[in-house]
């Protein structure tokens, strides 16, 4: 799931593989391999890969019922990512919200 995940958002973005390997500090063969399904990245480059197409991790790993919990918008046909959550301070407690507007 993972792999497919990667590729999809990747594509999505109309982001190539090699900028892609290039930004996150990997050969483009070894990036290849993620989207292939032959390796995963470790933690760190699991971080950067969300980072660099602002997704959360939770959505390239198919959680997608824990992403839901937190009031996530997922779509799984990845037609339109969920952004990253974004975390807003309230005075009694801590409330996670979607920086996804509903549009792409």
């Amino acid at each position: 799931m993972f792999n497919d995940r990667l590729r999809a958002t990747r594509i999505f973005y109309s982001i190539t593989q090699q900028k892609t390997a290039d930004a996150i500090g990997v050969p483009l063969r070894h990036y290849q391999k993620y989207e292939s399904g032959e390796i995963e990245p470790d933690l760190r480059r699991l971080t950067e890969l969300a980072s660099f197409f602002n997704v959360p991790t939770d959505f390239l790993l198919g959680r997608d019922d824990y992403l839901q919990s937190l009031g996530v918008s997922v779509d799984v046909s990845l037609t339109c990512p969920p952004r990253r959550p974004k975390y807003q301070k309230s005075h009694q407690s801590h409330l996670i919200q979607s920086s996804d507007s509903g549009e792409c």
